[in-house]
C-alpha cells in the first residue's frame, strides 16, 4: 500500500470527526473512530465466514452442547467470530433501529473480540451517539470504508485472484497497521498526548528485528521451528508483527508464536484484534501494567524486544516492585537494583531478561532481546547506584552484545538521540566477553514533511547497511582499512567498570582570634552549652589581632586568656572541636590536623576519580595525582565500584575551532550583504 493509499484510508475514518464536532471535544474523537476502525477491519475479516457462522450458531443455539467448539470450526481459520449474520451496511439500512442492531451486533462477538470493543466502552458511545442523533451517519460512514484484505468484485463480491489464482491483496495485516497507527498518531494530537507512547516508526522496527534475528538465520531455516516473540510494552503490536513476518520470511514454514503486554486500552485493543486477525491467540495479549501485574508471569521466550517509553516515572507501581525487590532478591525480577523512581527504563529491561530461556550445555536454546533507550541508561547514577549495579549485573553476566546508536529526530515524540541494545545469553563464542559499540547516527535521510518530533528516517539501504555492520563488527573494529572502521569499536566488559576513589587531603590549619571569630563564638551551640558565652568572649577580646602556627600555642594563649577571665577550660573533645571551628583558618601552610594519630582529611578538599576496574589505584594516585597534591592519599574505606558506557566519549572526533580571520571574513561578507539588502529597501 502506498503511502497516499493508507493516508486515504485514515483519512475517510477521521472524516467522523466533522459529524462529531460540537456534541464530542476534539480530545474525544478517537472514543468512536477507533473501535469503529476496529469493527469494520474485525468485520471484513470475517466476510467469508459470516453466513457459515450464522447457520451454525442457529442450529446449535438450542441443543446442550458446547456452541462455541462448532463456531470456531467454521469461521476458521480465525479464533473469533460473530454470530449475528449482521453487517454495518445491514444494520444502517434500518435507520430507526441503528442503536438496537448495532448493540446486538457487538454482543454477538466471540468474547475474545468483545472484549476488545469493551475496552473502549464501545456500548456506551454506541448510546451516546444514539442520544445525539448521529449513531446512524456515524455508522453508515463506516460502512463504506474499504478494510478487505482481499480485493473484490464490486458488483458479485467474488475475490479477485492474480494469474497464479492467489486473492489479490487489498490492505493486509501490516498495511492496517499503518492505518491504525495514522489514527492513533492523529488521536493523541488531538488529545495532547504523546503519539510516540503508543507505537514506533516502521523502518526502526525493522532494524530492531533485523538485530535481534541475525545471527540465527541457520537456525531459523529449519523446517517446523516454532519461535516465541515477546514485547512487554507493545502497543499497537508493530514489533510483534514485523518480528512475525521477519521469521517467516525467512522460513514459510516457521511457526511464530507471539505473546505481549500493554498498559493503554485503545493501543491493547488494537493490538489484540489485529493479532486474532493473524492468527495468534489472542489471549497471549495481556493488559496490564508489566511491573504490578506480569501476565506472563514465569513464561519464557525465545526472543524479547520492546520500544518502552522514555523516562517514565514508575511511582503508581513502587510499592509492588519494591516489595518484589525485597522480598525476592534475586530469585525475582528486579534482584539487580531498582533505578530512580523518575525513569523505568532499566526496569522493563530487568523484566525481559527475567524471561530469557536458558542455554543448553550444547549452545542450544537461550534469547534474544533487542530494547530501544534513550542516553540515559547508558550512564545515569553514580557508582553503586541502583542503575550501576543493574549495568554491572548485565556486563558481569556477559550478556550485553552491543549498542547501536540511531539518528536523533527518528521518533514521533522526541527528537533526542536513541539507542539499540542487543542482549542474550548465548553469544558466539568470539564474542563472549566483549561488547559492541556500533554509530549510526549519520546514517539517515531527511522527511519531506516531518510527523511531530520525527524528521528523518532509515532507508532500505540504511537497515541493509547498519544490518550487515553489525554482524560484521569484530572485524571492522579490528580492521583499519575498512571502510566503516571508524563506527565501530569493541571493548571488553571490565573496560565499562570503574572504580571510583575518594582522595583525601590533610586539613591544615593556622589559628587566629579576629571580630569575626568573636561573632562565631556568639553564633556557636557547641560552645554556649559548655560555657558562659559573655564572660568566655570577654576573655578573648584580648587576643583578637593575634595568632598562633600551631594549634597547641593557640590553645596556651586561650586557656591564660580564659584563666585571667575567671573562665573555667570545659573538660570534653565537643568543646575543643568548636574553638578550633572558629579558631581555626585553613591555610596550606598551615599545621596539620591530626585524628587517632592520623592525618585528618579536609572535606573541602576532598576528590574523587574514577580508575578504570583493571588498574591499581596506588598506581594511579602516584602518576594522576601526587606529582600535583604529594600529601595526598586515598581512602580505601570509600572506594565504590561503578559501571558505565560512555559512548558518545568513545566516538568523539575533536574539531578544531575555525580561524579567527575566516570567521572574520565570513561576519565582513555577512555584513555586506546585509547593507545590500537595506539599500534595496530604502530605494
Amino acid at each position: 500500500m502506498s503511502t497516499s493509499r493508507h493516508t486515504e484510508l485514515a483519512n475517510h475514518a477521521w472524516s467522523v470527526a466533522d459529524l462529531l464536532r460540537g456534541d464530542y471535544k476534539q480530545s474525544d474523537y478517537g472514543k468512536v473512530i477507533l473501535p469503529f476502525t476496529v469493527l469494520r477491519r474485525l468485520e471484513c475479516v470475517l466476510a467469508p465466514t459470516r453466513e457459515k457462522v450464522h447457520q451454525t450458531y442457529e442450529r446449535f443455539r438450542d441443543q446442550d452442547v458446547d456452541v462455541s467448539r462448532f463456531l470456531l470450526r467454521a469461521a476458521e481459520p480465525h479464533r473469533f467470530y460473530n454470530t449475528s449474520g449482521y453487517t454495518l451496511k445491514s444494520i444502517t439500512a434500518d435507520p430507526g433501529q441503528t442503536a438496537k442492531h448495532l448493540l446486538a451486533y457487538v454482543g454477538a462477538f466471540s468474547d475474545n473480540a468483545r472484549e476488545v470493543l469493551d475496552r473502549y466502552e464501545f456500548p456506551q458511545q454506541i448510546r451516546r451517539l444514539d442520544a445525539a442523533n448521529l449513531l446512524y451517519r456515524v455508522a453508515a460512514r463506516f460502512a463504506d470504508l474499504d478494510l478487505d484484505p482481499v480485493q473484490r468484485d464490486r458488483e458479485t463480491g467474488e475475490v479477485l485472484t492474480d494469474e497464479h489464482g492467489q486473492p489479490l491483496p487489498n490492505v493486509d495485516n501490516h498495511q492496517m497497521g499503518y492505518v491504525f497507527e495514522e489514527l492513533i498518531r492523529r488521536f493523541a494530537e488531538q488529545s495532547n498526548e504523546t503519539a510516540g507512547e503508543h507505537f514506533t516508526p516502521r523502518e526502526v522496527i525493522e532494524l530492531m528485528v533485523n538485530l535481534l534475528v541475525a545471527p540465527d538465520h541457520d537456525a531459523l531455516s529449519v523446517p517446523a521451528v516454532v519461535r516465541t516473540v515477546m514485547d512487554p510494552a507493545c502497543g499497537t503490536g508493530g514489533m510483534l508483527s514485523a518480528a512475525e513476518e521477519h521469521i517467516t520470511k525467512l522460513n514459510p514454514h516457521a511457526t511464530v508464536k507471539v505473546f505481549g503486554q500493554e498498559l493503554n486500552p485503545e493501543s491493547w485493543a488494537i493490538c489484540r484484534s489485529d493479532m486474532m486477525i493473524k492468527g495468534q491467540d489472542p489471549d497471549d495479549i495481556k493488559f496490564g501494567n508489566s511491573f504490578s501485574d506480569d501476565g506472563h508471569r514465569g513464561a519464557h521466550f525465545d526472543y524479547l524486544l520492546a520500544n518502552p517509553p522514555f523516562g517514565v516515572e514508575w511511582k503508581k507501581v513502587k510499592d509492588e516492585v519494591e516489595a518484589e525487590y525485597e522480598k525476592l532478591g534475586e530469585s525475582g525480577r528486579f534482584g539487580a537494583g531498582l533505578p530512580r523512581i523518575n525513569d523505568g527504563s532499566l526496569l522493563f529491561l530487568q523484566h525481559m531478561i527475567s524471561k530469557m530461556k536458558q542455554p543448553t550445555a550444547d549452545g542450544k536454546g537461550g534469547s534474544r532481546v533487542a530494547i530501544v533507550f534513550n542516553g540515559s541508561p547508558l550512564f545515569t547514577g553514580a557508582a553503586e547506584s541502583g542503575e550501576s549495579r543493574i549495568r554491572q549485573w548485565i556486563l558481569e553476566n556477559d550478556w550485553l552484545e552491543g549498542i547501536v546508536a540511531l539518528p536523533d529526530q527518528l521518533f514521533y515524540n522526541t527528537g533526542i538521540s536513541t539507542y539499540f541494545w542487543v542482549l542474550t545469553n548465548r553469544k558466539l563464542p568470539d564474542h563472549r566477553g566483549k561488547v559492541i559499540l556500533l554509530d549510526a547516527r549519520e546514517h539517515f535521510a531527511k522527511m519531506r514533511k516531518s510527523l511531530g518530533d520525527k524528521r528523518k528516517y532509515l532507508t532500505a539501504d540504511h537497515i541493509k547497511e547498519i544490518t550487515q555492520l553489525y554482524g560484521e563488527a569484530l572485524h571492522a573494529a579490528a580492521d583499519p582499512e575498512h571502510p566503516h572502521h571508524r563506527k565501530v569499536k569493541v571493548f571488553a566488559n571490565q573496560d565499562f567498570g570503574y572504580q571510583r576513589i575518594t582522595v583525601e587531603r590533610p586539613l591544615t590549619l593556622r589559628f587566629e582570634v579576629t571580630e569575626e571569630t568573636l561573632t562565631a563564638v556568639r553564633e556557636s551551640k557547641q560552645i554556649a552549652r559548655a560555657v558562659n558565652v559573655d564572660a568566655f568572649e570577654a576573655a578573648l577580646k584580648p587576643l583578637v589581632g593575634k595568632s598562633w602556627e600551631t594549634k597547641r600555642a593557640a590553645w596556651d594563649a586561650v586557656r591564660k586568656a580564659m584563666a585571667e577571665g575567671g573562665v573555667l577550660w570545659p573538660s570534653g573533645a565537643p568543646f575543643q572541636k568548636a574553638l578550633r571551628d572558629v579558631l581555626g583558618v585553613r591555610d596550606p601552610e598551615g599545621e596539620v590536623q591530626m585524628l587517632k594519630g592520623e592525618p585528618e582529611p579536609d572535606t573541602e578538599l576532598r576528590d574523587y576519580e574514577n580508575v578504570p576496574l583493571h588498574e591499581d589505584v596506588e598506581e594511579y594516585l602516584r602518576r594522576e595525582v601526587l606529582p600535583h597534591v604529594p600529601n595526598a592519599w586515598i581512602d580505601h574505606t570509600k572506594t565504590k565500584i561503578g559501571y558505565e558506557i560512555p559512548f558518545t566519549r568513545h566516538f568523539y572526533v575533536y574539531k578544531p575551532p575555525r580561524p579567527l580571520a575566516e570567521i572574520d571574513a565570513e561576519l565582513k561578507a555577512l555584513e555586506a550583504e546585509i547593507q545590500a539588502l537595506l539599500g534595496e529597501v530604502t530605494k
